[in-house]
């Protein structure tokens, strides 16, 4: 019970209380655009951002839990076309990009691939695929 009150406070003010927040709400942004390819998250991409979070974080879970959180926020307001769509996120990544050198170092294309076995239909498959190249080639132009 402490833990989730204790998470929720730090969702809530996250900007103040966290610790690089800058780059966990960038590493959200790049989760966000991989898993939002199908119009869902299913479990297997579920457990495998769990799983992904937490190597991110060296097995912090609250920090990991938190990372999930801003992803399904994101996700959310994509989805419920709360003033934010697949395309603005990716506008946003590239801007945070360009403006935080030091970012490129969270793009981490082989963790992102992992993603692939989640998909089942063959067009996500391929729009994932894309996206994942759109990220390779951000990670090597500001590099």
């Amino acid at each position: 019970m402490y833990k989730k009150i204790r998470r929720k406070v730090k969702k809530f003010f996250r900007e103040f209380l966290l610790y690089h927040n800058s780059s966990l709400e960038y590493r959200a942004k790049i989760l966000t655009l991989v898993v939002a390819v199908n119009g869902e998250i299913s479990e297997c991409e579920e457990k495998l951002l769990y799983q992904t979070a937490c190597n991110i974080y060296n097995n912090d879970e609250e920090r990991a839990e938190i990372l999930v959180e801003a992803v399904r926020e994101y996700f959310e307001k994509i989805q419920t076309d709360n003033g934010l769509d697949f395309e603005d996120l990716i506008f946003q990544v590239e801007k945070d990009t360009k403006a935080v050198r030091r970012f490129v170092s969270k793009i981490d294309i082989v963790a992102l691939e992992k993603f692939q076995e989640c998909i089942a239909q063959e067009e996500d498959r391929l729009y994932q695929q894309r996206v994942i190249a759109y990220l390779a080639e951000l990670k090597e132009k500001y590099e």
